[in-house]
């Protein structure tokens, strides 16, 4: 057994001190997670597997600061298992073979399993996702791995069919105003001790411009705490010209009617959906004159081009997007113009929601019911494939006349199943002849 002496036990106890605010905060157990119900609520899978201590690996995947290392925290507090963890942007093959070595010892001994937790495990290339592969099949390690990119396009298959896959969304202003305040009132974890007040202005500010990343929200409460002086109250005072300092983003400024951007910006994509040019540039106006960002600002236009107009007038989401890279580089006042056309246009075009309905039913359509590739559309260039009838009877569409033959695509699971049904107005209209025709040959 390791002793630990005086001196051990002070340099542990300042580095816990010493630690970011947002590693202080990090729950500890699953009862003190904000936020991610819908896949650690008591009536879901991985809350009653940790809770049980039955863990198979695991992949989460979500934006910066949504809580997929407080997880695996959460996990390493809860587990009876050894954990262990390792960085996949400085970490390589000999820190995986050491853990390999150690848990296969653990296991063969004292049938004490290992959790391997690796943050950023898409980091790590296909060789080094490879070498894990045996030992995560094999049960000598549980692999945790925490990415926030889409591991169905950086992590190996192989261990994701061997996975469970948890996607971690965003966290809601509302949630993270709750952490805010428990980091700033919280007198052994938090800021408690510096007898600290956050204005309520100051409060939704943060919560507003964090995008839902609680660490950046966290850190900016740490600096702000920090740097402000004493008022005479004796307290310090985190008022919303402080917050904006410390994370570094401009205050949005809107009239004293009390409508705030949330309202604005709502009424401006309403206004675009609604085909009311005018009403939308007045909002567009209101939000550049308020400081509004850009950026932002482009983003709900493609959205809305996308969503609202579609196919209709496809032109809509290219100028939208040439929009959005014209303002990064040219920046004010000359983007309000480019802003001004983008807005103008998509208000005006002809509108369309027949692609939401489209990918929303096939959404529906793969999570209710698995399906198989039809033989003929299957890859049929490796070695072997035409011997296993891959790709055998596929008609070329570019030898038939007009460009088009007509052959079964769909699963035969669903072969006469409809996603797309266009509109009839604008080129939706053209595009809806042209499948109807198709479909009656």
């Amino acid at each position: 057994m390791r002793t630990v002496d005086l001196f051990d036990y002070m340099r542990e106890t300042n580095k816990e001190k010493e630690a970011p605010l947002a590693s202080r905060m990090r729950p500890a157990t699953l009862d003190e997670v904000v936020g991610q119900q819908h896949i650690i609520g008591k009536d879901k899978l991985l809350y009653r597997a940790i809770k049980a201590d039955k863990l198979s690996s695991l992949i989460f995947y979500g934006p910066p600061g949504t809580g997929k290392t407080t997880l695996a925290k959460v996990i390493a507090n809860t587990t009876s298992a050894q954990f262990r963890q390792i960085n996949a942007t400085v970490a390589g093959k000999k820190d995986m073979e050491e853990v390999v070595k150690e848990a296969k010892d653990l296991l063969g001994m004292y049938q004490k399993k290992t959790i391997l937790f690796i943050d950023e495990i898409h980091r790590f290339n296909k060789g080094q996702q490879d070498y894990l592969l045996p030992y995560v099949e094999d049960g000598t390690i549980t692999l945790i791995g925490a990415t926030t990119e889409n591991p169905y396009f950086e992590v190996n298959s192989a261990l994701l069919s061997r996975s469970g896959i948890f996607e971690l969304k965003a966290l809601s202003r509302e949630e993270v105003k709750t952490i805010l305040k428990r980091a700033v009132y919280d007198k052994d974890k938090g800021m408690g001790s510096f007898k600290a007040e956050i204005d309520e202005d100051a409060l939704e500010f943060l919560a507003d411009v964090s995008g839902g990343d609680a660490r950046q929200a966290l850190n900016a409460v740490e600096l702000g705490v920090l740097t402000t002086q004493r008022s005479e109250d004796g307290l310090i005072h985190l008022t919303l010209e402080a917050a904006s300092e410390c994370i570094q983003k401009r205050v949005v400024h809107y009239d004293k009617a009390g409508d705030n951007h949330y309202d604005t910006i709502s009424a401006f994509i309403k206004s675009m959906r609604g085909s009311d040019p005018d009403a939308a540039v007045y909002y567009l106006a209101k939000m550049l004159y308020a400081g509004e960002d850009i950026k932002f600002i482009a983003r709900r236009i493609m959205i809305c081009a996308s969503e609202d107009v579609g196919n209709a007038d496809p032109m809509a989401l290219t100028v939208a997007v040439s929009a959005a890279q014209a303002v990064e580089r040219i920046g004010m006042p000359e983007s309000q113009i480019i802003l001004s056309q983008a807005v103008t246009y998509v208000a005006s075009a002809p509108k369309s929601n027949s692609v939401v309905n489209a990918i929303f039913a096939a959404n529906e359509s793969v999570r209710r019911q698995k399906t198989t590739v039809p033989a003929h559309l299957q890859d049929a260039h490796y070695k072997g494939s035409k011997k296993m009838g891959r790709g055998t009877g596929y008609k070329y569409a570019h030898d038939y006349p007009g460009h088009y033959v007509k052959q079964q695509y769909l699963p035969d699971e669903i072969k006469d199943a409809r996603f797309y049904e266009p509109g009839v107005l604008g080129y939706e209209k053209t595009i809806k002849e042209y499948l109807e025709k198709l479909r009656q040959e």
